[in-house]
Protein backbone atom coordinates (compact mmCIF):
# COMPACT_ATOMS: atom_id res chain seq x y z
CA UNK A 1 0.00 0.00 0.00
CA UNK A 2 1.06 3.07 -0.62
CA UNK A 3 0.86 5.87 2.08
CA UNK A 4 -1.52 8.29 2.03
CA UNK A 5 -0.12 11.96 3.19
CA UNK A 6 -1.89 15.02 3.75
CA UNK A 7 -3.64 16.50 2.80
CA UNK A 8 -5.79 13.56 1.50
CA UNK A 9 -9.49 13.07 2.26
CA UNK A 10 -10.57 10.41 4.68
CA UNK A 11 -14.11 9.06 4.83
CA UNK A 12 -15.40 8.28 7.71
CA UNK A 13 -18.76 6.70 7.93
CA UNK A 14 -20.26 7.08 11.99
CA UNK A 15 -20.04 11.25 13.31
CA UNK A 16 -20.53 10.16 16.55
CA UNK A 17 -18.01 10.25 19.99
CA UNK A 18 -15.54 8.55 18.26
CA UNK A 19 -15.75 10.07 14.51
CA UNK A 20 -15.34 13.02 16.45
CA UNK A 21 -12.09 12.32 17.99
CA UNK A 22 -11.26 10.48 14.78
CA UNK A 23 -11.50 13.56 12.49
CA UNK A 24 -9.38 15.57 15.50
CA UNK A 25 -6.83 13.32 14.80
CA UNK A 26 -7.04 14.14 11.37
CA UNK A 27 -6.93 17.31 11.05
CA UNK A 28 -4.02 17.75 13.31
CA UNK A 29 -2.53 15.92 11.30
CA UNK A 30 -3.48 18.06 8.26
CA UNK A 31 -5.94 15.47 6.47
CA UNK A 32 -9.49 16.79 5.09
CA UNK A 33 -12.41 14.58 6.89
CA UNK A 34 -16.04 14.21 5.03
CA UNK A 35 -18.13 12.49 7.20
CA UNK A 36 -21.08 10.27 6.15
CA UNK A 37 -24.38 10.55 9.17
CA UNK A 38 -27.55 10.68 9.57
CA UNK A 39 -27.52 13.09 12.36
CA UNK A 40 -27.55 16.90 10.98
CA UNK A 41 -26.21 18.05 14.44
CA UNK A 42 -23.59 14.72 15.41
CA UNK A 43 -20.41 15.33 17.32
CA UNK A 44 -18.36 15.13 14.26
CA UNK A 45 -20.34 17.93 12.36
CA UNK A 46 -18.70 20.63 13.62
CA UNK A 47 -15.04 19.36 13.01
CA UNK A 48 -15.82 17.85 9.28
CA UNK A 49 -15.02 19.41 6.33
CA UNK A 50 -18.19 18.35 4.98
CA UNK A 51 -21.29 15.97 6.22
CA UNK A 52 -23.26 13.91 3.77
CA UNK A 53 -26.64 13.51 5.66
CA UNK A 54 -27.42 10.61 4.93
CA UNK A 55 -28.59 6.42 6.37
CA UNK A 56 -24.98 4.81 6.90
CA UNK A 57 -26.04 2.03 3.93
CA UNK A 58 -27.64 4.23 1.40
CA UNK A 59 -26.28 3.60 -1.84
CA UNK A 60 -26.00 6.89 -3.23
CA UNK A 61 -24.65 8.35 -0.17
CA UNK A 62 -21.77 5.54 -0.20
CA UNK A 63 -21.10 6.76 -3.73
CA UNK A 64 -20.72 10.59 -2.73
CA UNK A 65 -18.36 8.74 -0.51
CA UNK A 66 -16.36 7.14 -2.55
CA UNK A 67 -15.83 9.89 -5.00
CA UNK A 68 -15.01 12.54 -2.39
CA UNK A 69 -12.40 10.49 -0.02
CA UNK A 70 -8.86 8.69 -0.56
CA UNK A 71 -9.95 6.48 2.44
CA UNK A 72 -12.92 5.29 4.12
CA UNK A 73 -12.87 3.96 7.58
CA UNK A 74 -15.78 3.62 10.25
CA UNK A 75 -16.47 4.34 13.98
CA UNK A 76 -18.48 1.15 14.94
CA UNK A 77 -19.20 -2.23 13.20
CA UNK A 78 -22.56 -2.41 13.03
CA UNK A 79 -22.14 -0.85 9.39
CA UNK A 80 -22.89 -3.06 7.02
CA UNK A 81 -20.09 -4.87 5.54
CA UNK A 82 -21.88 -5.29 2.18
CA UNK A 83 -21.85 -1.75 0.60
CA UNK A 84 -18.19 -1.47 1.88
CA UNK A 85 -17.25 -4.13 -0.10
CA UNK A 86 -18.35 -2.32 -3.20
CA UNK A 87 -16.67 0.58 -2.00
CA UNK A 88 -13.23 -1.39 -1.40
CA UNK A 89 -13.39 -2.13 -5.45
CA UNK A 90 -13.12 1.77 -6.01
CA UNK A 91 -11.00 3.05 -3.21
CA UNK A 92 -9.23 1.77 -0.28
CA UNK A 93 -11.13 0.62 2.99
CA UNK A 94 -9.90 0.02 6.30
CA UNK A 95 -10.39 -2.08 8.11
CA UNK A 96 -10.64 -4.42 5.54
CA UNK A 97 -14.33 -5.08 5.02
CA UNK A 98 -13.77 -9.06 4.95
CA UNK A 99 -12.20 -7.85 8.39
CA UNK A 100 -15.28 -6.64 9.59
CA UNK A 101 -17.62 -9.22 8.01
CA UNK A 102 -16.18 -11.32 10.85
CA UNK A 103 -16.08 -9.42 13.38
CA UNK A 104 -19.86 -7.95 13.40
CA UNK A 105 -20.91 -11.40 13.83
CA UNK A 106 -20.50 -13.14 17.14
CA UNK A 107 -20.48 -16.72 15.85
CA UNK A 108 -17.72 -16.13 13.14
CA UNK A 109 -15.81 -13.78 15.31
CA UNK A 110 -15.58 -16.45 17.90
CA UNK A 111 -14.51 -19.18 15.05
CA UNK A 112 -11.77 -16.80 13.80
CA UNK A 113 -10.41 -16.27 17.44
CA UNK A 114 -10.31 -20.11 17.83
CA UNK A 115 -8.95 -21.08 14.52
CA UNK A 116 -5.81 -18.39 15.88
CA UNK A 117 -5.51 -20.65 18.86
CA UNK A 118 -6.69 -18.43 21.07
CA UNK A 119 -9.95 -19.47 23.96
CA UNK A 120 -12.96 -18.15 24.03
CA UNK A 121 -15.64 -18.73 26.72
CA UNK A 122 -17.60 -22.33 25.85
CA UNK A 123 -20.42 -21.18 23.08
CA UNK A 124 -23.22 -22.74 20.76
CA UNK A 125 -25.66 -21.35 18.12
CA UNK A 126 -28.87 -21.41 18.15
CA UNK A 127 -32.04 -19.74 16.12
CA UNK A 128 -35.23 -20.03 18.16
CA UNK A 129 -36.26 -20.52 21.89
CA UNK A 130 -37.26 -24.17 21.05
CA UNK A 131 -33.39 -24.65 21.21
CA UNK A 132 -33.25 -23.26 25.04
CA UNK A 133 -32.79 -26.58 26.25
CA UNK A 134 -30.15 -28.07 24.08
CA UNK A 135 -28.05 -25.29 24.77
CA UNK A 136 -28.40 -24.92 28.35
CA UNK A 137 -27.43 -28.92 27.77
CA UNK A 138 -24.40 -28.18 26.12
CA UNK A 139 -23.34 -24.71 27.37
CA UNK A 140 -24.48 -24.79 31.23
CA UNK A 141 -25.52 -22.54 33.86
CA UNK A 142 -25.62 -19.54 34.18
CA UNK A 143 -25.33 -18.67 30.38
CA UNK A 144 -25.31 -16.01 28.76
CA UNK A 145 -27.91 -15.47 25.73
CA UNK A 146 -26.82 -12.83 22.81
CA UNK A 147 -27.92 -11.43 19.63
CA UNK A 148 -25.47 -12.59 17.14
CA UNK A 149 -25.67 -9.04 15.22
CA UNK A 150 -25.99 -5.80 16.32
CA UNK A 151 -26.30 -4.59 20.08
CA UNK A 152 -23.70 -3.00 22.19
CA UNK A 153 -23.13 -1.54 26.25
CA UNK A 154 -25.22 -4.86 27.44
CA UNK A 155 -27.97 -3.96 23.81
CA UNK A 156 -29.39 -7.81 22.73
CA UNK A 157 -28.05 -9.45 26.08
CA UNK A 158 -29.51 -11.73 28.87
CA UNK A 159 -27.82 -13.77 31.62
CA UNK A 160 -29.28 -16.74 32.26
CA UNK A 161 -29.02 -17.68 35.88
CA UNK A 162 -31.54 -21.02 36.11
CA UNK A 163 -34.27 -22.67 34.23
CA UNK A 164 -36.46 -20.52 35.53
CA UNK A 165 -35.03 -17.74 33.57
CA UNK A 166 -35.66 -19.79 30.31
CA UNK A 167 -39.35 -19.86 30.65
CA UNK A 168 -40.25 -16.58 29.80
CA UNK A 169 -37.81 -16.23 26.86
CA UNK A 170 -39.65 -15.90 23.16
CA UNK A 171 -37.36 -14.98 20.27
CA UNK A 172 -36.24 -16.35 16.72
CA UNK A 173 -33.39 -15.34 14.48
CA UNK A 174 -29.53 -16.09 15.18
CA UNK A 175 -28.28 -15.85 18.95
CA UNK A 176 -25.35 -17.17 20.59
CA UNK A 177 -25.61 -18.71 24.02
CA UNK A 178 -22.39 -18.69 25.95
CA UNK A 179 -20.81 -20.18 29.24
CA UNK A 180 -20.90 -16.98 31.97
CA UNK A 181 -17.17 -16.73 32.99
CA UNK A 182 -17.20 -15.47 36.97
CA UNK A 183 -14.09 -13.67 35.94
CA UNK A 184 -11.21 -12.30 38.36
CA UNK A 185 -11.02 -9.13 35.93
CA UNK A 186 -12.26 -7.40 32.40
CA UNK A 187 -9.12 -6.08 30.56
CA UNK A 188 -8.78 -4.49 26.94
CA UNK A 189 -6.17 -4.18 25.11
CA UNK A 190 -5.98 -1.29 22.81
CA UNK A 191 -3.94 -3.34 19.44
CA UNK A 192 -2.73 -0.75 15.56
CA UNK A 193 -1.65 -2.48 12.72
CA UNK A 194 -0.84 -0.99 9.68
CA UNK A 195 -1.12 -1.80 6.01
CA UNK A 196 2.69 -2.59 5.93
CA UNK A 197 2.55 -5.13 9.33
CA UNK A 198 3.57 -3.13 11.22
CA UNK A 199 2.29 -3.36 14.88
CA UNK A 200 1.95 -1.98 18.16
CA UNK A 201 -0.09 -2.18 21.64
CA UNK A 202 -1.22 0.23 24.30
CA UNK A 203 -1.07 -0.65 27.43
CA UNK A 204 -3.51 -3.30 29.13
CA UNK A 205 -6.38 -1.41 30.76
CA UNK A 206 -8.60 -3.07 34.22
CA UNK A 207 -12.04 -2.01 32.75
CA UNK A 208 -15.27 -1.83 35.52
CA UNK A 209 -18.39 -1.60 33.66
CA UNK A 210 -21.79 -0.55 35.50
CA UNK A 211 -25.45 -1.89 34.01
CA UNK A 212 -23.14 -3.43 31.36
CA UNK A 213 -21.91 0.22 30.54
CA UNK A 214 -18.13 0.70 30.36
CA UNK A 215 -17.68 2.70 33.43
CA UNK A 216 -14.24 3.04 34.43
CA UNK A 217 -10.87 2.19 32.75
CA UNK A 218 -7.57 2.14 34.92
CA UNK A 219 -4.02 2.06 33.48
CA UNK A 220 -1.88 0.49 34.22
CA UNK A 221 -4.15 -2.67 34.80
CA UNK A 222 -4.00 -3.69 38.54
CA UNK A 223 -2.39 -7.47 37.01
CA UNK A 224 0.88 -8.65 36.80
CA UNK A 225 3.31 -8.17 34.09
CA UNK A 226 3.26 -11.70 33.33
CA UNK A 227 -0.09 -11.37 32.44
CA UNK A 228 0.18 -8.31 30.54
CA UNK A 229 2.45 -9.61 28.45
CA UNK A 230 0.12 -12.51 27.57
CA UNK A 231 -2.96 -10.16 26.96
CA UNK A 232 -0.76 -8.20 24.68
CA UNK A 233 0.74 -11.32 22.91
CA UNK A 234 -3.04 -12.41 22.37
CA UNK A 235 -4.21 -8.99 21.03
CA UNK A 236 -1.47 -8.95 18.31
CA UNK A 237 -1.69 -12.20 17.35
CA UNK A 238 -5.44 -11.93 16.91
CA UNK A 239 -5.04 -8.95 15.44
CA UNK A 240 -2.76 -10.18 13.24
CA UNK A 241 -4.35 -13.51 12.15
CA UNK A 242 -7.22 -11.28 11.37
CA UNK A 243 -5.26 -8.78 8.93
CA UNK A 244 -6.74 -6.35 10.68
CA UNK A 245 -5.72 -3.25 10.10
CA UNK A 246 -6.19 0.46 12.11
CA UNK A 247 -6.50 0.25 16.21
CA UNK A 248 -8.65 -2.71 17.20
CA UNK A 249 -9.91 -3.20 21.02
CA UNK A 250 -9.80 -6.22 22.17
CA UNK A 251 -12.01 -7.38 25.71
CA UNK A 252 -10.60 -10.51 27.92
CA UNK A 253 -11.77 -12.19 30.62
CA UNK A 254 -9.00 -12.76 32.98
CA UNK A 255 -9.80 -15.72 35.25
CA UNK A 256 -8.89 -16.61 38.18
CA UNK A 257 -6.22 -19.48 37.83
CA UNK A 258 -4.78 -16.90 35.56
CA UNK A 259 -6.44 -17.81 32.04
CA UNK A 260 -7.48 -15.58 29.44
CA UNK A 261 -10.39 -15.79 27.63
CA UNK A 262 -11.37 -13.55 24.80
CA UNK A 263 -14.98 -11.70 25.13
CA UNK A 264 -15.04 -9.42 22.11
CA UNK A 265 -13.28 -7.96 19.30
CA UNK A 266 -13.99 -4.14 18.13
CA UNK A 267 -12.45 -3.36 14.77
CA UNK A 268 -12.14 0.45 15.34
CA UNK A 269 -11.40 2.73 18.59
CA UNK A 270 -12.65 1.66 21.65
CA UNK A 271 -14.02 3.12 24.60
CA UNK A 272 -11.50 1.84 26.78
CA UNK A 273 -9.06 3.23 25.02
CA UNK A 274 -10.00 6.88 25.34
CA UNK A 275 -7.33 7.39 28.38
CA UNK A 276 -4.38 7.21 25.33
CA UNK A 277 -5.53 10.88 24.49
CA UNK A 278 -3.43 12.82 27.44
CA UNK A 279 -1.63 9.75 29.02
CA UNK A 280 0.19 8.55 25.78
CA UNK A 281 2.54 10.19 23.44
CA UNK A 282 0.54 8.79 20.45
CA UNK A 283 -3.87 8.75 20.80
CA UNK A 284 -5.68 5.67 19.66
CA UNK A 285 -7.03 8.12 17.42
CA UNK A 286 -4.08 9.22 15.68
CA UNK A 287 -2.48 5.87 15.43
CA UNK A 288 -5.70 4.33 13.51
CA UNK A 289 -5.34 7.45 11.22
CA UNK A 290 -1.57 6.57 11.12
CA UNK A 291 -2.27 2.84 10.34
CA UNK A 292 -4.64 3.44 7.57
CA UNK A 293 -2.89 5.87 5.88
CA UNK A 294 0.29 4.02 5.65
CA UNK A 295 2.40 6.35 8.43
CA UNK A 296 4.74 4.89 10.88
CA UNK A 297 2.86 4.29 14.04
CA UNK A 298 3.54 6.45 17.16
CA UNK A 299 4.95 5.47 20.42
CA UNK A 300 2.32 3.97 22.82
CA UNK A 301 4.11 3.75 26.19
CA UNK A 302 2.00 5.43 29.29
CA UNK A 303 3.16 8.67 30.70
CA UNK A 304 1.56 8.47 33.86
CA UNK A 305 -0.82 6.67 35.55
CA UNK A 306 -4.05 7.50 34.02
CA UNK A 307 -7.79 6.26 35.18
CA UNK A 308 -10.64 7.26 32.64
CA UNK A 309 -14.53 7.53 34.00
CA UNK A 310 -17.47 7.75 31.58
CA UNK A 311 -19.94 10.40 31.63
CA UNK A 312 -23.72 8.90 31.38
CA UNK A 313 -27.00 10.07 30.84
CA UNK A 314 -29.06 9.36 33.66
CA UNK A 315 -32.81 10.27 32.32
CA UNK A 316 -34.48 9.37 29.33
CA UNK A 317 -35.39 12.29 26.45
CA UNK A 318 -34.28 15.54 28.47
CA UNK A 319 -32.66 18.56 27.58
CA UNK A 320 -30.49 18.85 30.41
CA UNK A 321 -26.86 20.49 31.30
CA UNK A 322 -23.83 19.36 33.56
CA UNK A 323 -23.48 21.29 36.57
CA UNK A 324 -19.74 20.69 38.42
CA UNK A 325 -17.70 21.19 35.68
CA UNK A 326 -15.98 23.98 37.74
CA UNK A 327 -15.21 21.28 40.78
CA UNK A 328 -14.10 18.71 38.45
CA UNK A 329 -11.80 20.84 36.35
CA UNK A 330 -10.77 22.16 40.15
CA UNK A 331 -8.51 18.79 40.77
CA UNK A 332 -5.09 18.80 39.44
CA UNK A 333 -4.82 16.74 35.91
CA UNK A 334 -8.28 16.16 35.43
CA UNK A 335 -9.33 16.46 31.88
CA UNK A 336 -12.76 17.27 30.67
CA UNK A 337 -14.36 15.70 27.24
CA UNK A 338 -18.07 16.57 26.28
CA UNK A 339 -19.53 15.17 22.82
CA UNK A 340 -21.66 17.90 22.28
CA UNK A 341 -24.34 14.89 21.81
CA UNK A 342 -28.37 17.51 21.82
CA UNK A 343 -30.17 14.94 23.58
CA UNK A 344 -29.97 13.31 26.85
CA UNK A 345 -30.51 9.22 27.65
CA UNK A 346 -30.35 6.89 30.07
CA UNK A 347 -27.14 4.90 29.42
CA UNK A 348 -25.26 6.94 26.61
CA UNK A 349 -22.31 7.95 26.60
CA UNK A 350 -21.85 11.79 26.83
CA UNK A 351 -18.66 12.18 27.68
CA UNK A 352 -15.71 10.90 29.92
CA UNK A 353 -12.92 13.16 32.40
CA UNK A 354 -9.21 11.61 32.91
CA UNK A 355 -7.26 11.68 35.26
CA UNK A 356 -3.70 11.63 35.64
CA UNK A 357 -1.10 11.34 38.30
CA UNK A 358 2.08 10.02 39.68
CA UNK A 359 0.83 6.81 41.40
CA UNK A 360 -2.09 4.92 40.43
CA UNK A 361 -4.03 5.33 43.94
CA UNK A 362 -4.17 9.25 43.57
CA UNK A 363 -5.33 8.76 39.86
CA UNK A 364 -8.14 6.68 40.65
CA UNK A 365 -9.02 9.39 43.85
CA UNK A 366 -8.89 12.44 41.37
CA UNK A 367 -11.29 10.80 38.79
CA UNK A 368 -13.88 9.28 41.25
CA UNK A 369 -13.62 13.08 42.60
CA UNK A 370 -14.04 14.59 39.57
CA UNK A 371 -16.62 12.15 38.65
CA UNK A 372 -19.04 12.61 41.87
CA UNK A 373 -18.48 16.47 41.00
CA UNK A 374 -20.69 16.30 37.73
CA UNK A 375 -24.39 16.13 37.45
CA UNK A 376 -27.11 16.88 35.47
CA UNK A 377 -29.43 19.23 35.45
CA UNK A 378 -32.50 19.94 33.90
CA UNK A 379 -32.51 22.97 31.35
Amino acid sequence: MKIIFPPATIGIIGGGQLGKMLSQAAKRLGYRVVILDPVPECPAAGLCDEHITAEFDDPDAIAVLIKKADIITYEFENVASAPLEQAADQVTVFPLPSTLNILSHRIREKKAIQAIGIKVANFISLNTDKQLAEAVAAVGLPAVLKRVQGGYDGKGQQILRSMEDLAALSFSGAHVMEAYIPFVKEISVICARSAAGEIRSFPVAENIHQNNILHQSIVPARISESTARLATEYAERIVTGLNGVGVFGIEMFLCDDGEILINEIAPRVHNSGHYTIEACHTSQFEQHIRAICGLPLGETGLRRAVVMINIIGDKENRSARLEGIDAALRIPEVNLHLYGKKELRRGRKMGHITALADSLPLAIKRAEIAHRSLRWEDD
